[in-house]
């Protein structure tokens, strides 16, 4: 496909968007987005859909669209890009709305997404609208908020340095962007196969210095389709190559928040990649097999050693503690610890080591990796361990939890109750409910929970979660789970 000049914005009074939707072999999924974004209504002046040289026959399904529906225009590649930065880039090139946004073949625009951040960008000035993506896991439907604290309420944000949190948000789907702003600032995703290009492409949005306006609705649907024959890049988690894409793409977007000289924000970047990816992976390293764990922990090794210690010192506890074991350790060890720690909520399993002047410490023999800050963190922030067992009997199932003791912390705050609730995994919805009342094992430093599950009444097969609430005679609480 030879590359063609940009067209002028649309210089019409109202403001209008055009949505760029790429695809390759997806023809099962490409209608229902496309559909998606034309019924925003007339806000959407043109939706652009980039066919990656499908051999589905994704193409022909979107040239029947377009013969029925003006808004829709078609591009064809003639060779497949690869990734997604390229077919993206193509429909900024041919973007004739005044603001742009990006849907990805798989996913859907819920309803009004368009006009909601259409009406913040214009109201507010913003070169950038972002709203909250809303991750729909399928074929069950349990939906989960992408970073919803940053979408709480509305919120006009000056620069981003303004709000360094913002960094987390990596995605570019969930967001309206100003055309000529993008083209201002050259701001375009790395070509060809390109894994994690919206890392890249969202680094260079906020180096630029944007005006951004935070709306506090959904604006995007990700479709998260596990047990799809072909994974999405974002899950398919078990390559070695795919750390070292998401090691590359996070050092570069690092690099370009440092070379604009944004400092704040490149630190709470590699803040995030502490607390989110970092967690993410470690967890299931005990999935892999030892080549794969020898490698991860080489290669996170050498990336963590570019950080500094106000990187470290500005990221989460769980996520922290990680890194630096990571670090303190040339081979991988402690896995079954590693998983729990970097869980979410995290728990932290036995020994509790100290260093010889007292202090908590990941174990005897790396004192260096401190954990002195269980010592003064909240009761809602520490990482408890609570152990479960399951046991048959003739009115029902016996659940007996064990509360650990950490570092004395436990014993302060005074375990007095617990409520457990039986979560379908899949939906997310509660299905039973109970609460019991803890005893002290003062001689194991344990505190002990019975009570008892109907699971006969469940009544359906599937996986069911157990999750706590642990409350303390001092009025504190934490949120746990049971394993």
């Amino acid at each position: 496909m030879e590359p063609r000049p940009s067209p002028p914005v649309s210089e019409a009074p109202t403001a209008s968007v055009s949505v760029i939707v790429i695809g390759y072999d997806d023809a099962a999924h490409v209608g229902d987005a496309v559909r998606s974004a034309l019924a925003q209504g007339p806000a959407v002046h043109e939706v652009i859909a980039v066919d990656d040289c499908s051999t589905d026959g994704s193409g022909a399904l979107l040239d029947a669209l377009a013969a029925r529906e003006p808004r829709l225009t078609v591009v064809h590649r003639a060779t497949n890009s690869g990734g997604c930065g390229t077919p993206r880039n193509d429909g900024i090139d041919r973007a004739r709305g005044t603001y742009l946004m990006f849907l990805d073949s798989d996913d859907v625009l819920p309803p009004g997404a368009v006009d909601v951040l259409l009406d913040a960008a214009v109201q507010h000035d913003a070169q950038v609208a972002s709203g909250l993506c809303v991750r729909r896991e399928l074929p069950s439907g349990c939906e989960v908020p992408w970073h919803p604290e940053l979408y709480a309420k509305a919120a006009v944000v000056a620069h981003p340095t303004r709000r360094p949190r913002l960094v987390q948000d990596t995605l570019c789907v969930n967001k309206l962007y100003r055309t000529d702003f993008l083209r201002t600032h050259a701001i375009r995703f790395p070509e060809g196969p390109f894994v994690y290009e919206d890392f890249v492409f969202t680094a260079r949005m906020l180096a630029a210095g944007p005006r951004l306006a935070l709306v506090p609705a959904p604006v995007y649907v990700w479709h998260v389709r596990r047990t799809a024959q072909k994974l999405s890049l974002s899950l398919d988690r078990g390559r070695i190559d795919n750390w070292q894409a998401r090691l590359d793409a996070h050092r570069q977007s690092v690099d370009i928040l440092l070379d604009a000289s944004q400092k704040r924000l490149a630190r709470a970047a590699r803040s995030a990649f502490l607390d989110h990816s970092l967690r993410m992976y470690a967890r299931e390293l005990d999935l892999r097999g030892p080549e794969y764990r020898t490698e991860w922990w080489t290669r996170t090794r050498a990336y963590l050693e570019t950080f500094d210690a106000a990187d470290f010192e500005a990221a989460p506890a769980p996520g922290r503690v990680v890194g630096r074991l990571v670090l303190a350790s040339p081979v991988p060890r402690d896995l079954p610890r590693v998983k729990e720690v970097a869980a979410r909520p995290a728990r932290l399993l036995p020994p509790y080591a100290r260093t010889p002047d007292g202090t908590p410490a990941w174990s005897a023999d790396l004192p260096q990796v401190s954990l002195e800050h269980l010592l003064h963190r909240p009761m809602s922030l520490l990482p408890v361990a609570v152990d479960g067992e399951l046991r048959p009997g003739a009115r029902g199932t016996r659940l007996t939890l064990l509360l650990h003791e950490l570092y004395g912390r436990v014993a302060d705050a005074g375990p007095r109750t617990v409520d457990v609730e039986l979560v379908d995994r899949r939906r997310g919805t509660v299905l039973q409910y109970r609460t019991a009342a803890f005893t002290a094992q003062p001689e194991d430093d344990l505190w002990t929970a019975t009570t008892s599950l109907d699971l006969s009444a469940l009544g359906r097969p599937g996986t069911c979660d157990i999750r706590l609430r642990l409350h303390f005679a001092d009025g504190s609480r934490r949120d746990a789970t049971a394993h």
